[in-house]
């Protein structure tokens, strides 16, 4: 995954020798000649890499340095003048970075907690309650923190971690500051604002040693940035742009197909496009990939895998992707707002739009009742009502899944539920900024990002989001309302910039259409032996977590062994990649067993004064070497304590 030109000349970790400080980075920085200037080392932009950049700043501004970083990082620092290891993670969690404390021992950090768990000292300890997140799905964001192993943390985005003879200590070093509202002259001024940062976004993000791919949908998000990214390359002269889009099998049933054809009229681009039918070729290597994931909840990210497999396939190192746009351009309670300051007429206008937008499922009079009910009802009935829809909201959860009763009473299901709802404000903030802040900064936005990452890195790609740009989303934070919802339309002015820049068949598409679940199902119906299987070797490993009994009536109940009944196909494929990941993991795989018997061989040696020469030490070393090459795309290091 060295996918810069500096990226394949530096060598890590890297020392810096006057001070002894040592920098081990996963980077790349977007404002590369900002501080090299600043930093007076302009005379070595192109030989210096992103690394030591950040190890100079490090040295001339201390720990506040990485407020000043632009781009995607995760790096750590060794300070031998201070005793101390300096780490930090991009504002926006698109580089991983996890960890293991024991205090006063030992300090392991790594891009993926099955690097981290190589380490023998590590402890080995399935975290139960991440299982109960996968089981009832929504917990997935329920933080930023944890992982499916009790003693393995992930740094929260736009966090540092510190360690010390002290201890660890975890600070938030940036956040989103709501601030003034941007007023400018028309519709037209804010669209060419908007279109000034975020095509610089799209320039960062292109530089690459090979070419860099996008995903191309038939929606706004993937869309903008390619029309964005093939003009520059263009430019440039360079290009065509490579594109891959996962499509329908019938275009006249499919609007989301459809509307990717009206994209590739675009000049420029040389596409690729994935349909169910292709699944055949990327047979067994697919297949093989669903069953060995980082995490369960990667289980339907079918899609995703099928994409990133063909663009490996072609050589792509990095690929462009829009799932940060969502968020960025989430409008909030927009009618509410309008209904709260007394603008009722322009509120009834928007609903009718929404209603134009999304069709007969959100009738502009329900979402009138809604946000009116919002904006009148005072905030001590709102926090009342909360508070008395747990109980059904508890019921609801574990009834939608197949969740074990005993489970979720045991991994307190119902406080977890309450955690997550905490992350969501029931009552209006102070301002329109900081209601969008709170939804950006919400932790659905960091777990999404993190399995990008995970499927993305897997068969060697890197995922790159021109929208959580930190200059993108401070600009859009900026936004007034009515830029980002008008006349039913979302993303308004995204689909303003984006004229006579791509198809008005794509600017102007009624609704969302998504393709992820026919790529799963098919995946499902390809494997059915397979998810049955098992479930039935693994029953016994399941039944402390999942309701198998009700597992097995819903699959007697559907007459066909779940065939076409989407709840009894996705139950029993969320069951079976459990019972694979769990066997998996029920106990310290044997790899890691021999390296500890070699270590504490090694140990013993040293106890009893040999001196470690020859076979032992070499013996220690290319198992080491080994476990690096099968369990890590990235490297893991470990300091002790001071």
């Amino acid at each position: 995954l060295a996918t810069t030109p500096e990226a394949l000349r530096e060598r890590l970790p890297f020392t810096h020798v006057a001070s002894g400080c040592v920098i081990t980075a996963d980077a790349r920085l977007d404002n590369r000649d900002e501080l090299l200037t600043a930093l007076g080392l302009r005379e070595r932009a192109g030989t210096i890499g992103d690394g030591e950049i950040i190890l100079s700043a490090y040295l001339t501004w201390d720990t506040s340095c990485v407020a000043r970083f632009l781009g995607d990082f995760a790096f750590a620092i060794w300070d031998p003048r201070r005793h101390c290891l300096f780490c930090a993670r991009d504002q926006f969690g698109m580089r991983p970075f996890t960890y293991h404390h024991t205090p006063g021992r030992l300090f392991v950090f790594a891009s993926e907690p099955r690097a981290v768990l190589m380490q023998p000292r590590t402890p080995y300890r399935i975290n139960e309650g991440r299982i109960a997140d996968f089981l009832v799905g929504e917990l997935e964001g329920i933080d930023k923190t944890s992982t499916f192993f009790s003693d393995v943390y992930r740094l929260p985005p736009a966090h540092t971690l510190t360690v010390s003879s002290k201890g660890v200590r975890v600070q938030r070093y940036w956040s989103l500051e709501p601030g003034p509202e941007l007023r400018l002259s028309s519709d037209e001024a804010y669209a060419e604002a908007f279109l000034e940062v975020f095509t610089e976004a799209v320039r960062c993000r292109l530089r690459s040693v090979g070419p860099v791919g996008s995903m191309l949908s038939g929606g706004m998000d993937s869309g903008s940035i390619v029309a964005v990214a093939r003009t520059l390359l263009a430019e440039a002269g360079q290009g065509p742009l490579p594109t891959f889009s996962a499509v329908g099998s019938e275009p006249s049933t499919c609007i989301e197909t459809r509307t990717i054809q009206a994209a590739l009229t675009m000049d420029g681009l040389a596409p690729t496009s994935i349909g169910v039918d292709d699944l055949d070729q990327l047979m067994p290597e697919l297949d093989d990939a669903s069953w060995v994931l980082d995490e369960p909840f990667d289980n339907q990210m079918t899609l995703l895998q099928a994409v990133y497999l063909v663009a490996s396939r072609k050589g792509i190192k990095v690929m462009l992707d829009g799932a940060g746009g969502d968020t960025v351009f989430a409008e909030g309670n927009q009618l509410a707002r309008l209904l709260r300051s007394g603008r009722w007429l322009t509120a009834y206008r928007e609903a009718l739009g929404q209603e134009r937008f999304w069709g007969d499922a959100f009738p502009a009079w329900q979402e009138l009742y809604r946000s009116a009910r919002s904006a009148i009802v005072p905030n001590w009935v709102r926090q009342m009502r909360r508070q008395l829809a747990g109980s059904r909201r508890l019921e609801r959860a574990t009834c939608d899944s197949i969740i074990s009763q005993e489970f979720a009473r045991r991994t307190s299901l119902a406080a977890r539920l309450k955690t997550l709802d905490g992350h969501s404000s029931a009552l209006p903030l102070p301002c329109y900024s900081a209601e969008r802040a709170k939804c950006i900064d919400h932790p659905f936005l960091t777990v999404g990002r993190e399995r990008y990452d995970r499927v993305a890195a897997s068969v060697g790609i890197e995922p790159r989001d021109p929208f959580l740009d930190r200059r993108v989303v401070a600009f859009c934070l900026t936004l007034p309302g009515e830029q980002l919802l008008g006349g039913g339309w979302q993303k308004i002015i995204l689909r303003r910039a984006m004229a006579h820049r791509m198809p008005d068949a794509v600017r102007w598409r009624r609704g969302k259409e998504h393709l992820g679940w026919s790529f799963t199902a098919a995946l499902i119906e390809r494997t059915r032996e397979r998810i049955r299987s098992n479930i039935e070797t693994n029953a016994q490993l399941l039944a402390p977590y999942v309701d198998i009994d009700a597992l097995r009536d819903a699959r007697d109940r559907s007459g066909h062994g779940c065939d076409g009944d989407d709840e009894c196909m996705e139950n029993e494929f969320e069951a079976a990649h459990l019972a694979v990941w769990l066997n998996r993991h029920k106990q310290r795989p044997q790899a890691i067993c021999e390296l500890q018997s070699i270590n504490l061989t090694n140990q013993e040696q040293s106890r009893s004064g040999v001196e470690e020469q020859g076979g032992q030490t070499k013996a220690l070393t290319n198992a080491e070497r080994q476990l690096s090459v099968r369990t890590s795309k990235r490297h893991a290091y470990v300091s002790k304590e001071q």
